[in-house]
């Protein structure tokens, strides 16, 4: 649950460890996404009449915002003292802290009292104080230095302290946006991250990556970046005016859509962008961007990764500038792009491109758009939304099921709730400083009304859903928000029939769950659906079966129905107002006499509830098992029940109460229930009816149960029976179930119930003492706590008479925030005197025995010490709030700080009683003494100890709350606040009992906030004891205490750093006396549990610095044995944590000067001002002093660690596990400021050839690290491209090659072949600089000689260096690793491995050429030898050799390269299917971000002769596949290389082999892939398709011209001789088809022109059939097909396209016409309102399909009916009278006479005229009514008749006629009786005949 975040996992004793608040309540927001029923944290309310807050009252200041709630606690007057107290400490000690340099403890400690302040009290401070807090912490979080965990904490804060924007304006604050960029940058982007030299949490780790460490990374890895995000985005509206235009020019020059940084670009822009200036600023904002941005989106066509981002943002710009910008030119164009999004299936067999799926938009952002879109003057955004619902509706249908079905339902469920929040900000929400609507474009109600009809069909089609129903009720709790009328009718219309049938649950289920959606707005009425609460009353009696002990989910969803209702209403016979009033309306005088059956319904429900009881009471089995508990379903259904009754009874009036109190006491009285399972039920519902009306219900309830207790336990026996009587149970569970009601109201009975409790305390039978015992509980309860004693939906209750009160003028009221009239129970003096006096007759005499026990006077048996210890228990948890907290001397030592950390203390409502003994102080001192009595003397006596175990816990923890219990409560409000709010009008208009409620949690949170977390002896002690127990000898022990262990760990401040050594204590391995139990105790201790601290891995280098070598170590222990599996898995889990959750700590924690200033600033403010004098002078010295002092031990702590760690893992006997584990723990503590300790150096190039390959791997990443940190720094200058270039600068933005960026382009003429040509070139190694723009500051790194020396002897390298230098030259050295490094780890699954080729590339970056001498011989040797491993390893170091010479200089890289060519040479002569893709890894990875000039060598020797034919077809696609990995990194540099190449291949486009082929079509793709058509780019000089396609069309013509079918007849080898044009035509066609299908996703636009005019060739072979056993040429063109025809469209093709298709539909071939309308299918679907938009289009197609219709082909008619309807369907052409009158003219055509023919003649095969137009005219009929599957349309009966009259017509006509009524039966068959109603009588006789089979006897 959100706001009340988890513990963050450094716990107590770490850097973030300074609990918060007691509980370990820590503040802070959980994770920045809103997650549903999470909730929020406490949010303030804000105040109706405002107007007064303006005026600073006695306190001198007038608060932000705080939470209303607040205002009526019972002790409210109290507060405003307490919050003064408490921000004046805040502010005083959290600017001293920052004065002082004291990040930790001080800063931490007093923001995370920030936090708390804030989740109590609201933002309850002074505008100023805002501004000063958020200047704080965005210095605070922007620190460059900062750990990880401390920069999420300020940033949760401080987005906490920003959220609610409309309290500071952009006048109160600024904030730069530069902080953030680099904050982002160096996190998300992180260089070194990859290198294991920054651990961020939840990072992916290295060499250990178990399928579950993936899936919790997946879950976390989101955490940081998520934070970042939400905290730029909380920062945004701040940006100064300017940021925009520096925004565009420091991420503008990224954007070079052939590279990744498009990706960075465009995400930076989504984040940052400020798109909410005011109106006047606009042309500073979105105006600089807006065309450029857009126009990009428009024009790119295939879906790259970046394009679902620029809809975020163009969502985020809409929202936020509503009537601003003119969105109509491209509404189309979003439609049809959102359309595609949604991946829905067309067409029968479509292939869908796989990027589609993973980039598709995100369904929200989409819905945002579109929200922000609509309304204004055009109304064009609602009519296309109405398209997009009328094409996607049929998907909703139930029995529709795929992977899109999520996005639409998630698509219905946000529309609405958008639609409504923008309502709610234009019509009810403050005004604010932010841009207002501006009045033209707010929603209309026209347009509202619109909206909700458009939307309903299809949400009412969801109901049924196979998902479930949920996502259809909020969409429709929504929508009966806007228009009641329109949307509760057809819900009940489906509900009535619902509630009647038995046999479909599921329709029960999902209609009543929509129901309960839209309650409120059904009870309230109202002025648009007033008749709607007259529907009230038949819903709750029909629902009622629904209580039905067979069919569990019924049951409980009617149980939420009745409970919602009952709410919104109060059950009041009102019939007598008829006859008293006469002002009533007609729809109040029919409410009136319905409510007369109220009381009929209360009792009716208790009859089913009574009957739900019988069936479930717990079998005779169950009660001689001795299972204690329920099944899980039956607390369900029970606490379904309890809360509906007491929901019922509590909004019942006095009379109807008074009957049902009676029935509820003849049922409880006449019956004996066991008490497992019916007797709770029962038990719970006599609570209910006592708790709403106490007076009476106690007078009949207690005398019953005292008197038949008394008289049962009369006779001493039964005080010793092991089993008691049912009926005494029974009896006692009831009394302890009735005493939970007001204290006041039990004070009457106390000498009663003081009996019963001694006659029953000391029952032997457990099950009876145990009910005693929780009567004594209760009563403490009742009569201590403050709580709310009533819930009613009216204050005041509804016992007036009707003539003063008219209950149905408050059905579905909401409360009112400020007369909520709660009624209080807070402890009366009498009260708190008889608690004292149950406490002093029961617990004190049990706590004396026990003592006596303990000191070994008295013996008890165990079963006595067990109920003793349950009394004391219950005592303890019923009297918390009472019993002051528990005092004793603080520890302090623990962290020293020169800021005080003190507590402060809240009120609760309740002062201690300090006169009288603290019983918390004698259950602690008496329970110590007991726990070591019992450890000492009978350990098996584990059930004493669980107890023990509890009782410590709630010592510790408990102050009259459960923090779980608090959780579930909170989560539960949240869910019923969700399903029962109003979110149009929202300012809290929720019902009563919601906001009564809401004060109570708002106490409870005081509750547990109450003690703080001063760490004092005695929790010392306590946590102490705890540790023995969590290492007893039994394992349940040891797991319960454990979990208490952890509880309290997180409660303390800093307790962690006291347990760790006592921890570690048991791992000793120089101790003898440690068991098995008590180590793996230790174990779990140090690991924690899931949500809690984890004491092996605290944040701070004090803890690890003695956890981590101890776990190493405890290797050796006596105790460690790694035969036991369980101790294996923990160790395994132990490591397994700490590198997922370990994360660099800092090692520099200073403080900048710009927080200084405003530190003293914050503790200067007045109102309430911190009364601390100023710093002087010494004090800040000092500060600073011990600041360096910190920064100095935290550097000595590493060292001291990394070598503490090498001595244990180079302890002699450590098993290896223990060794694997010490080297991973030394790969974490890698850093990118400091190098390692040199003896670690040494110990990880040793370990590069240790026999473990696990230790190899992890030594091959630090090496790689540790040559990072190694790496001597290049010095870089500023250059002006455009004087390179000698060109001037353009004056706007023009993209692509350019004559400016001409200079980096690679030719070859050009190239720096001397040593003065090479050091006179600029080379540029990033490939996106100059494609888009040139930044502000271009910089290249500086000549050679101004770069550090290379080519060094061994004196000049630091001593670091030269260890990796003496390694490395030694040729032992490098012939082992060689040898290890070609080894194979796992058979088939080894790939190039980055982490290797990292290691090769520090190696000669750092050392130049230093070690090729000794490697030469090695890549010479692996390069011929053809295994897989092997070529894999040569591939790495090449690949590191070619990037790792960057620097190096011209001589060295001349011999370097004579070096490899010849070596690169023999690896792809020897190329293998093994080892292709390493090869192209190792080449793409070498030009990777290289300047190409300089890699001139490469690209010559690929360019070779790529098809040389040496070595088979195979050698050749390999080659091929490697040059194209090189030429792709290179992206738009190398125009002269792609077009040598592409003149290389075309000659050879026409190869027989198909791996070739493949492989061709491919590197076709990357070759065009530069020539795109983006807005402002310049044509490419890289080749251009359109100019390829025509040369290869002039090839083609040989096939264009014949008419006869293309078979693929051409053998698979290579004749000798000339084949004819034919046979090359086809060849070459097969290689055009796999290069249009490689580029199909890839590629970012579509060349389409060119394309088309390939389209009536690929029609033409294109086979008809599925059948897979057809040649390669037929399903490559039906595959192109299917991709092309899902390509998206610019509307000026439209008109091209459809040229071609009607061309082609006039063709000679029938497979041609059939397939240009599957082909025409998903291209209209895929480009729909592209389509729509163009009139002319739409006549086309539609003359098209019908013209098709009466093909002389029956398949090609069947098809373009299929097709009609498909369009008919998706509403793209109407249903309209030309069309159906054209139909109906066909279907008369006249048929001649049958002739009959003579025997030989062959005429039958050719259908004459008539019988194709006849059959035509009802294929168009049948298309008609099959396009609409789920309703019947008024022109439907019609339809079906005239279809009716063809059955007896010839073939084809009959079986057409017949196929369509049996779909028209099948679709329609679910909902028939709904349909029936459309049809006339007569018309349904005919359709009866029709549609029954006829018999096949008669």
């Amino acid at each position: 649950m959100r706001g009340r975040r988890r513990r963050s996992p450094t716990g107590g004793g770490g850097r973030g460890g300074l609990g918060g608040g007691g509980g370990g309540v820590s503040p802070g927001v959980m994770e920045p996404k809103e997650l549903p029923g999470g909730g929020e944290p406490p949010e303030p309310g804000g105040d109706p009449d405002s107007a007064t807050d303006l005026v600073p009252g006695p306190r001198g200041f007038v608060p932000q915002k705080e939470i209303v709630y607040n205002k009526l606690l019972p002790y409210a007057e109290r507060l405003d003292d307490e919050s003064d107290l408490l921000l004046a400490q805040i502010k005083g000690n959290l600017g001293r802290a920052v004065q002082l340099q004291e990040l930790w403890p001080g800063g931490l400690f007093w923001t995370r009292k920030l936090s708390t302040y804030i989740r109590l009290y609201g933002r309850k401070f002074s505008k100023e104080d805002h501004v000063l807090f958020i200047k704080l912490l965005y210095e605070l979080v922007s620190i460059p230095k900062l750990e990880i965990s401390m920069m999420q904490g300020f940033a949760r804060l401080l987005i906490n302290l920003l959220k609610k924007k409309e309290l500071l304006s952009r006048d109160d604050l600024e904030l730069p946006w530069r902080p953030l960029y680099d904050m982002v940058e160096r996190i998300l982007y992180s260089k070194t991250e990859h290198l294991g030299l920054n651990w961020f949490p939840n990072s992916s780790r290295p060499g250990l990556s178990s399928p579950k460490t993936i899936v919790l990374n997946v879950l976390h890895r989101c955490s940081v970046e998520n934070v970042l995000k939400t905290l730029v985005k909380n920062c945004r509206p701040y940006f100064p005016e300017d940021a925009t235009a520096e925004m565009l020019e420091e991420w503008r020059p990224l954007m070079c859509p052939f590279d990744v940084t498009m990706q960075k670009a465009i995400t930076y822009f989504e984040i940052f962008l400020p798109t909410s200036l005011p109106p006047e600023l606009h042309h500073k904002g979105f105006k600089l961007w807006f065309d450029e941005l857009i126009g990009l989106w428009v024009s790119v066509q295939n879906l790259p990764q970046w394009e679902g981002q620029l809809v975020n943002l163009f969502a985020r710009l809409a929202t936020d500038n509503i009537g601003y910008i003119d969105w109509d030119p491209y509404v189309p164009k979003i439609f049809t792009r959102i359309l595609r999004s949604l991946n829905l299936p067309v067409g029968s067999n479509q292939v869908l491109v796989p990027r589609f799926l993973t980039n598709a938009y995100d369904i929200g952002h989409a819905v945002v758009w579109i929200t922000a879109m609509m309304g204004g003057p055009s109304k064009l955004v609602q009519k296309h939304l109405t398209g997009l619902f009328n094409s996607i509706a049929s998907f909703y249908h139930p029995s529709n099921n795929g992977r899109w079905l999520n996005k639409l339902m998630k698509l219905l469920q946000r529309l609405p709730n958008s639609v409504v929040r923008r309502l709610h900000r234009e019509r009810y929400k403050k005004a604010s400083w932010l841009t207002p609507v501006p009045e033209s474009h707010k929603l209309t109600d026209q347009d509202v009304t619109d909206f909700v009809q458009c939307i309903i069909q299809p949400v009412l089609l969801a109901m049924f859903s196979k998902t479930g129903s949920l996502e259809a009720a909020q969409a429709l709790q929504n929508l009966a928000l806007m228009r009641p009328e329109l949307v509760i009718p057809p819900v009940l219309e489906r509900t009535y029939p619902a509630l009647e049938t038995l046999t479909e649950p599921h329709q029960l289920t999902a209609t009543l769950s929509c129901v309960i959606g839209v309650a409120r707005s059904l009870v309230s009425g109202g002025k648009w659906f007033p008749e709607g609460p007259t529907h009230m009353l038949p819903l709750l009696m029909r629902a009622l079966p629904g209580v039905d002990p067979n069919d569990f989910s019924k049951c409980m969803i009617t149980f939420q129905f009745i409970a919602t209702f009952s709410t919104l209403v109060p059950l009041v016979d009102c019939s007598s107002v008829l006859q008293e009033r006469n002002d009533l309306t007609e729809v109040e005088k029919e409410l009136c006499s319905a409510t007369a059956e109220f009381e009929d319904f209360v009792l009716q429900f208790m009859d089913r509830c009574f009957g739900l009881i019988e069936s479930s009471t717990l079998e005779q089995t169950r009660e001689e098992t001795e299972t204690e508990k329920m099944t899980h379903l039956e607390s369900l259904v029970e606490l379904g029940l309890s809360s509906t009754f007491s929901t019922i009874l509590t909004q019942c009036s006095n009379e109807i109460f008074k009957v049902a109190l009676q029935k509820v006491f003849n049922f409880a009285v006449s019956n004996i229930f066991e008490t497992r399972v019916a007797g709770r039920m029962v038990a719970d519902m006599c609570r209910a009816a006592v708790k709403c009306c106490p007076v009476e219900s106690l007078k009949i309830f207690v005398p019953h149960c005292c008197s038949v207790i008394t008289q049962l336990t009369m006779n001493d026996d039964v005080l010793n029976d092991e089993e008691l009587d049912k009926e005494l149970l029974w009896n006692l569970q009831l009394l302890s179930e009735i005493t939970r009601v007001d204290g006041k109201k039990l004070l009457p009975y106390k000498e009663e119930l003081v009996k019963i409790l001694q006659r029953t305390l000391h029952l032997t039978c457990k099950q009876g003492y145990t009910l005693s015992c929780n009567l004594l509980h209760h009563l403490l309860r009742s009569t201590t706590l403050i709580y709310p004693t009533e819930y009613c939906s009216v204050p005041g209750g509804f016992n007036k008479p009707p003539s003063e009160y008219f209950p149905i003028k408050d059905w579905g009221k909401p409360g009112d925030l400020w007369n909520l009239g709660i009624q209080w129970h807070v402890p009366s003096h009498e009260e708190i005197t008889f608690a004292y006096y149950l406490l002093d007759s029961f617990l004190q005499p049990e706590l004396n025995k026990l003592q006596l026990y303990a000191n070994g006077e008295l013996e008890m048996s165990r079963d006595d010490v067990q109920q003793r210890l349950t009394i004391v228990h219950n005592c303890l948890i019923g009297s918390g709030n009472l019993l002051p907290p528990l005092k004793g001397e603080q520890i302090t030592h623990l962290v020293p700080s020169m800021v005080s950390l003190e507590e402060t203390k809240l009120y609760t409502g309740l002062d201690y009683d300090l006169s009288k003994e603290n019983h918390r102080e004698t259950i602690a001192r008496v329970i110590r003494k007991l726990l070591h009595h019992i450890l000492d003397n009978s350990e098996d006596d584990t059930k004493s100890l669980f107890l023990i175990i509890k009782i410590i816990g709630d010592l510790l923890q408990f102050q009259g709350s459960h923090k779980h219990e608090f959780d579930s409560r909170w989560k539960s409000f949240n869910l019923v606040k969700k399903s029962m709010e109003n979110r149009l009008q929202g300012k809290k208009q929720h019902i009563r009992a919601l906001l009564i409620d809401r004060v109570m949690l708002q106490h409870e949170l005081r509750t547990l906030t109450v003690e703080g977390c001063e760490y004092k002896k005695i929790h010392q002690d306590m946590i102490r004891d705890l540790l023995r127990l969590c290492t007893s000898s039994y394992g349940q022990v040891r797991n319960k205490a454990q979990q208490t262990f952890f509880t309290a760990l997180g409660t303390y401040t800093f307790c962690c750093r006291d347990i760790i050594p006592l921890v570690l204590e048991f791992l000793r391995p120089d101790r003898q006396d440690v068991t098995q139990q008590q180590f793996k105790g230790a174990l779990y201790c140090l690991l924690g549990n899931h949500s809690g601290v984890c004491l092996a891995n605290l944040h701070d280098w004090d803890c690890i610095v003695q956890t981590w070598p101890a776990i190493v170590s405890s290797g050796l222990s006596k105790a460690m044995s790694l035969e036991k599996p369980s101790i294996v898995r923990l160790f395994d889990d132990l490591a397994e944590k700490i590198h997922r959750q370990y994360e660099t700590i800092g090692l520099d924690f200073t403080v900048p000067q710009a927080c200084v200033a405003i530190g003293v600033l914050i503790q200067q403010s007045k109102y309430p001002s911190a009364n601390q004098p100023l710093l002087s002078s010494e004090e800040i010295q000092l500060g600073i002093k011990r600041q360096q002092e910190k920064n100095a031990e935290a550097l000595q702590n590493y060292e001291n660690l990394v070598h503490t760690l090498l001595d244990c893992v180079d302890q002699r006997n450590l098993p290896w596990k223990f060794e694997h584990i010490g080297i991973g723990f030394l790969s974490l503590l890698l850093r990118d400021d400091r190098v390692l300790p040199l003896r670690a150096i040494k110990f990880f190039v040793q370990s590069l050839n240790h026999d473990a390959i696990v230790v190899r791997k992890m030594a091959i990443s630090a090496v790689a690290g540790i040559l990072k940190q190694l790496k001597r720094t290049h010095k870089k200058l500023s250059i002006c491209p455009y004087e390179i270039s000698s060109t001037c600068k353009p004056s706007f933005i023009f993209a692509g090659d350019r004559p400016d960026n001409q200079w980096m382009h690679y030719d070859s003429k050009n190239i720096p072949r001397t040593k003065s040509e090479w050091e006179s070139s600029c080379f540029v190694e990033k490939t996106h600089w100059g494609y888009y723009t040139w930044p502000q500051n271009m910089v290249v790194y500086a000549p050679t000689e101004e770069q550090p020396k290379l080519g060094r002897n061994r004196e000049d390298m630091t001593e670091a260096e030269q260890i990796i230098f003496d390694h490395f030259s030694n040729p032992k050295f490098v012939e082992q690793l060689i040898n290890f490094l070609s080894l194979e780890d796992r058979k088939g699954k080894d790939k190039f491995n980055p982490r290797r080729f990292c290691l090769f590339k520090g190696v000669f970056r750092n050392f130049d050429d230093a070690f090729l001498p000794v490697l030469k011989p090695h890549l010479e040797r692996l390069v011929s030898d053809s295994h897989e491993s092997t070529q894999r390893c040569v591939a790495e170091i090449i690949a590191g050799l070619i990037r790792g010479s960057k620097h190096w200089t011209f001589e060295k890289v001349e011999r370097l390269w004579e070096l490899l060519c010849p070596l690169l040479r023999t690896a792809l002569g020897n190329i293998t299917v093994e080892t292709y893709n390493d090869w192209g890894t190792c080449i793409a990875t070498s030009c990777e971000s290289r300047d190409p000039r300089k890699l001139h060598w490469l690209f010559e020797l690929l360019l070779e002769s790529p098809l040389s034919g040496e070595g088979g077809s195979f050698v050749d696609a390999c080659r091929l596949y490697v040059l194209q990995g090189g030429l792709a990194q290179q992206e738009w540099r190398v125009p002269e290389l792609l077009h040598r190449l592409l003149k290389y291949l075309e000659p050879k486009l026409t190869q027989v082999y198909k791996n070739v082929r493949e492989r061709i079509g491919s590197v076709l793709t990357y070759i065009f892939m530069i020539d795109v058509s983006l807005p402002n780019t310049a044509p490419t000089k890289s080749p251009r398709v359109s100019e390829f396609t025509s040369r290869i069309l002039e090839k083609l013509k040989p096939l264009m011209d014949v008419d006869e079918e293309i078979q693929n007849h051409v053998m698979e080898e290579n004749g000798v001789g000339e084949e004819d044009e034919r046979t090359q035509g086809i060849k070459l066609l097969k290689t055009i088809l796999k290069w249009l299908m490689a580029s199909a996703g890839r590629s970012f636009s579509t060349a389409v022109t060119e394309q088309l005019q390939l389209l009536p060739l690929f029609f033409k072979i294109a086979p008809v059939e599925n059948d897979n056993s057809y040649d390669e040429l037929k399903r490559d063109a039906k595959l192109c097909l299917s991709l092309m025809s899902q390509g998206l469209l610019y509307p000026h093709q439209v008109p091209l396209v459809l040229q071609v298709l009607k061309q082609t539909a006039r063709s000679s071939s029938w497979h041609a016409r059939y397939t240009v309308l599957t082909y025409l299918q998903t291209m209209v679907f895929y480009n729909l309102f592209t389509f729509l938009n163009n009139e002319e289009a739409v006549k086309d197609i539609r003359w098209l399909v019908i013209s098709l219709l009466e093909d002389e082909q029956l398949e090609v008619r069947e098809m373009a009916a299929t097709t009609l309807s498909g369009l008919l369907q998706c509403s793209f052409l109407a249903m309209d009278s030309p069309m159906q009158i054209h139909f109906e003219q066909l279907c008369k055509t006249k048929l001649p006479k049958k002739r009959k023919r003579d025997p030989g003649t062959v005429g039958d095969t050719i259908p004459s005229a008539e019988l194709v137009n006849r059959h035509a005219g009802v294929l168009g009929i049948g298309a008609c009514i099959l396009s609409s599957p789920y309703d019947v349309p008024t022109w439907m009966p019609q339809l079906l008749m005239n279809l009716s009259a063809h059955l007896n017509d010839p073939q084809p006509i009959e079986m057409t006629v017949k196929k369509t009524l049996s779909n028209f039966r099948r679709t329609h068959h679910d909902n028939w009786q709904e349909h029936k109603q459309q049809f006339t009588d007569d018309q349904l006789l005919v359709l009866t005949d029709l549609l029954v089979s006829p018999c096949y006897y008669a």
